[in-house]
């Protein structure tokens, strides 16, 4: 289907990313560890629809309670408490988990609310013991630019991740709480994505700016759900993506789906899971939009100015700016990649040295093809080649008692066990006796040119020589032995 289709369609996504923080509990002070091994204790409890403020059950609520499921909760006394267990009231919140949520809203463009309310969002799935999920709208208006151009982020929250399933059966789940808690970002877009390739751009710069914070990494750190209606159907939610590549798919086939149901006349939106082939299944109603309302146990939460100030100077750069960087001090693609692991390294070196594809390669090539190398040194480069010891070498080589061309193999003795200083003592060919290397081989070789010649000697010497002494002295000869012929 052509882009111009999606336009007639109507066509509109909102894409929303819950990434958790590396960081403990928000409202608690346990840690923020998942758990393999068997639980402590566990609790049993079963879910009761009760009237909002408005005096309405939700629907997705009254859904729930239907089913009559019963709802395990596994513990642990060490990494569950009963803040999990809801039998107690919540602790002040996290002052790291804040700090990375607004450094990450602060790099989204986002404008800071200075006084936030922490909410009660009800749940009504039996993953939050207590009926809701603590949440913080922290900022607003901000944006993200891609190749299709800017997309709005409307809001970020931040939020207490839910429990996680540990096994579904049809009257039974089983919850394990050590996920519960774990604090987590949400940034949602307006519904301005017209465009299924979009969606992967948008998910993709987003990701970009949460690598460059404070998060988790691995499976299940990072859930990502789409908001898809057309033109006369209402919003669709789907949920329980992990990677972005399969969201223009599932647009695609979404816009599909829903195009046949206002052919049948329907147009109810829903909430739907997201499936590996891209097509998605009914999860349930859509909550009604009464699910929030203030948190009683805890206080208005004041950001200060200061505060913000001091986050805009910690901010982290983005990988697409550091890559820019290191292309402006002349790496090529393929040692911007073995560099970026390395990158505090490669600019501490850079302060000793100005020639970055040097320190590139100690630091992203040479380091790792030694270790390979050596039986002696398994396991220990990171030790032996140290910042510390590479910034000695660079020293010698700014110092002109290194050659560019000496490195690698002065890393290689370090490595093996030498002395920094003793593994710098290089020993090279005096000018004399290189000098009369050449004129041998013009002897016997005559006619080659310059770098044939460098060849032979760069051959023989294996790195004694000075390439740019030898050079001028192969071209000296050269010139001396053309003018003599033209004599």
């Amino acid at each position: 289907m052509s882009s111009k289709d999606y336009d007639k369609l109507g066509l509109k996504v909102g894409l929303e990313i819950h990434q958790q923080l590396d960081t403990g509990k928000l409202f608690c002070r346990c840690p923020s560890v998942l758990r393999k091994d068997a639980p402590d204790f566990v609790v049993r409890r079963k879910l009761h629809a009760v009237a909002g403020e408005e005096g309405e059950v939700d629907v997705a609520a009254m859904y729930e309670a239907e089913r009559e499921r019963v709802f395990e909760y596994e513990c642990y006394y060490d990494n569950t408490c009963l803040v999990e267990l809801d039998e107690e009231p919540p602790r002040m919140i996290n002052e790291e988990a804040l700090r990375e949520a607004l450094k990450i809203a602060l790099l989204l463009n986002c404008k800071i609310y200075p006084i936030v309310q922490v909410m009660r969002k009800t749940v009504v799935d039996g993953s939050n013991t207590s009926g809701f999920q603590r949440t913080l709208l922290i900022a607003h208006s901000g944006w993200v630019e891609t190749p299709h151009g800017k997309v709005e982020i409307e809001s970020l929250a931040l939020e207490e991740d839910a429990a996680r399933v540990v096994k579904r059966e049809k009257e039974k789940v089983v919850y394990r709480l050590d996920r519960l808690g774990i604090p987590l970002v949400e940034i949602s877009t307006a519904p301005s994505i017209t465009k299924p390739e979009q969606v992967k751009d948008v998910a993709l710069k987003i990701g970009e700016v949460l690598r460059a914070c404070k998060v988790r990494r691995g499976i299940g750190t990072i859930r990502q759900d789409l908001n898809v209606n057309i033109k006369g159907h209402e919003r669709v939610e789907i949920k329980g993506f992990q990677e972005p590549k399969m969201m223009a798919k599932t647009v695609e086939l979404e816009v599909e789906r829903q195009l046949a149901e206002l052919k049948d006349g329907k147009k109810e939106g829903e909430v739907r899971a997201a499936l590996p082939d891209g097509k998605t299944r009914y999860l349930r109603p859509l909550p009604g939009r009464a699910r929030m309302y203030p948190e009683t146990d805890l206080p208005l939460l004041r950001i200060q100015k200061k505060m913000i100030d001091e986050l805009k100077r910690e901010l982290p750069k983005l990988k697409s700016e550091i890559v820019g960087e290191l292309k402006k001090k002349g790496l090529s693609g393929e040692l911007i990649k073995v560099v970026l692991p390395h990158l505090e390294e490669f600019e501490y070196l850079a302060k000793v040295s100005k020639n970055n594809v040097l320190i590139a390669k100690m630091v992203g090539v040479w380091r790792k093809e030694l270790e390979a190398k050596s039986e002696k040194a398994k396991g220990e480069v990171g030790e032996r080649l140290n910042a510390d010891v590479l910034a000695r070498i660079l020293e010698k080589v700014e110092q002109g008692k290194v050659l560019e061309s000496e490195v690698k193999q002065v890393m290689e003795k370090v490595l093996e066990g030498e002395d920094v200083e003793k593994a710098c003592e290089v020993k090279r060919v005096s000018q004399d006796e290189l000098r009369e290397e050449v004129l041998r081989l013009v002897k016997e070789k005559p006619g080659l040119r310059e770098n044939a010649y460098m060849g032979l000697l760069m051959g023989k010497f294996k790195g004694k020589i000075n390439p740019r002494e030898a050079a001028q002295i192969v071209k000296d000869i050269l010139s001396s032995e053309k003018a003599n012929e033209s004599a």
